[in-house]
């Protein structure tokens, strides 16, 4: 059996530890010992793109932000999904994803980072956001562990009132936020009704295949009509939200 092998490392905004391990042909991201990303459980961050791009079918040149870049499966995704002259924006606060992206993890996904329709801004997504107005006919968040923060403590902010109404300033018309998360959490399905989006939640396989391990994928616009089809209406959910990502 080959052995796991770390091949770098770095540290998150809040002091943590993030390796990244390569096992074979599979790579990890670990934070402070708790599994951040598995590349072979990917279906999840494919399902954030497909949900969230769905309504963008024949739209002329659509403006996207992918929020946290990850191992680039949410990217590649969109711009498969998108026409020669879409922009995307990802915006990814660890210059260390970037560079193991770079280095390492491009091969995952053809090298997306070298799309010329792909626009990246190292930066906080909170800021980024807050300072974007009615620009962006999707927005994708996929940052940490979705509402429980994980890498950096001050990204729960994009999932408070504040953040979420920045969100909604952001979309143009007839465009949709659509949320990545490890677990349900009935507190960010409400505040995202409170704050006047149309809502439905998907739970969706980690992997392709998978029956027992799922992911959860809120759609939120003020437009009904666009959300997909399929999706549940906010309700109670087994548990809150939990921490850790857990890809097993």
């Amino acid at each position: 059996m080959k052995p796991k092998i770390k091949i770098a490392s770095a540290q998150t905004p809040d002091g943590g530890e993030m390796l990244l391990y390569q096992h074979d042909r599979d790579f990890l991201i670990e934070i402070d010992g708790e599994d951040l990303m598995l590349s072979r459980h990917h279906e999840s961050e494919l399902e954030l793109a497909r949900l969230g791009c769905a309504h963008l079918a024949g739209r002329k040149a659509p403006s996207i932000l992918i929020g946290g870049l990850g191992m680039g499966y949410t990217l590649r995704q969109a711009l498969d999904m998108l026409g020669p002259d879409a922009e995307v924006l990802v915006g990814e606060l660890l210059e260390a994803v970037v560079e193991w992206n770079r280095r390492f993890l491009g091969e995952l996904n053809g090298r997306p980072l070298e799309d010329k329709r792909v626009v990246l801004e190292t930066a906080n997504i909170v800021g980024l956001i807050a300072r974007s107005k009615n620009r962006f006919d999707a927005i994708l968040l996929d940052v940490d562990n979705g509402p429980s923060a994980m890498t950096y403590s001050g990204n729960s902010r994009l999932y408070g009132y504040e953040g979420i109404m920045n969100c909604r300033s952001a979309l143009r018309k007839k465009g949709c936020l659509a949320v990545w998360s490890a677990g349900p959490c009935k507190e960010y399905e409400e505040l995202l009704v409170h704050c006047g989006f149309h809502v439905l939640r998907y739970r969706v396989p980690a992997y392709k295949g998978s029956k027992s391990l799922s992911r959860f994928v809120w759609v939120a616009s003020e437009s009904k009509s666009i959300l997909p089809p399929g999706g549940g209406e906010p309700r109670p959910p087994q548990k809150s939200c939990r921490r850790g990502r857990k890809r097993k």
